[in-house]
């Protein structure tokens, strides 16, 4: 317990003692305490809380031999959550960790309800984690982690509600999986998108074999246009300075040699 201020205040008191009638004497002593205003102090006189409600910020008197006080942080505080072996719904074993976010906004019962709230609320922590993820599947534990943390937010703020926390963020930070699985699952990804991209260069050829199809019926419809493409096809080797073109010959003209001979 530290105290950050103490100043005493003594006062003597004289009565008559009407059976000796002689003078006595008593006295009493304040002690003067000061917390800073994200503190809250509970004070305990011959053993019950005082007033049923925290002291601060600022000046609140003490009495040395009757009283004594504890002091409770109001500001958030944030923990890791080590690293839990979980294993998921569908028999597959995890390592997942995560980080939790609370305050207290009840002091007398963080004080009096709990022996030590924070190694209780980290230790509620461990459990709710392997308790959700336990029942979710590898997919939804990747794939939904907003969710598991709702539901891990909710969970954590009903139990530790009677102490007087207030879970206010909770998040998965790093999902850990077997070499093995690592492995078998690049592999199923890999198969999946080449089996993707077959398809897609199917789709491709298919459409384009519709293409040469119309377009073969357009030409065939005009016998001049063919002598255009060959044009076309000369202008485009032409245009980029090659040494040697190849001039295709209609296949007509060759069945005419071959009928003389």
């Amino acid at each position: 317990m530290v105290t950050q201020g103490k100043l005493q205040i003594n006062s003597m008191e004289n009565v008559e003692d009407k059976n000796s009638g002689r003078l006595g004497c008593f006295g009493w002593i304040l002690v003067i305490q000061i917390v800073q205003e994200y503190e809250r102090a509970v004070i305990f006189r011959l053993g019950r809380i005082t007033d049923r409600k925290p002291k601060g910020p600022g000046l609140f008197f003490v009495l040395p031999c009757t009283d004594n006080f504890v002091k409770v942080d109001l500001r958030t505080v944030s923990f890791d959550i080590p690293p839990q072996e979980i294993l998921t719904k569908d028999s597959v074993t995890v390592s997942v960790d995560g980080v939790v976010y609370f305050r207290i906004h009840c002091p007398i019962s963080s004080v009096a309800n709990v022996t030590n709230a924070h190694s209780s609320t980290r230790l509620l922590a461990q459990t709710t984690l392997r308790n959700v993820l336990g029942t979710k599947n590898l997919s939804e534990l990747l794939s939904d982690r907003e969710g598991i943390s709702l539901n891990m937010q909710e969970a954590l703020d009903e139990a530790t509600d009677p102490w007087g926390i207030k879970v206010e963020r909770v998040e998965i930070k790093d999902v850990k999986l077997p070499q093995q699985l690592q492995r078998a699952m690049a592999a199923e990804a890999e198969a999946s998108r080449e089996a993707r991209a077959k398809i897609i260069a199917a789709e491709g050829e298919m459409k384009a074999s519709r293409s040469l199809k119309e377009a073969s019926l357009v030409i065939s419809e005009s016998p001049s246009a063919l002598q255009l493409r060959y044009l076309q096809t000369l202008n485009a080797i032409a245009a980029e300075k090659n040494s040697t073109i190849i001039f295709p010959l209609p296949i007509d003209i060759l069945q005419n040699f071959m009928q003389r001979k």
